[in-house]
């Protein structure tokens, strides 16, 4: 047994192991949708608390830059 057949057979265990994401489940479609969800969600409160400390560090002229 060669190298090469100990890397096909970890490329074939991977596939496998995969190949359920590759199938177009409901499951999977409502997990993608969650993550983007969370992710816009997230991304909207980093936004608004960094208006709030950019807001914050332009009204205080003793801060240190």
């Amino acid at each position: 047994m060669s190298s090469t057949d100990i890397f096909w057979a970890i490329g074939d265990a991977a596939q496998w192991a995969l190949s359920f994401f590759q199938n177009d489940f409901p499951l999977t479609g409502m997990m993608n949708l969650g993550v983007l969800l969370l992710g816009f969600v997230g991304l909207f409160i980093w936004l608004s608390k960094q208006i709030k400390y950019n807001e914050a560090a332009a009204s205080n002229p003793d801060q240190l830059k």
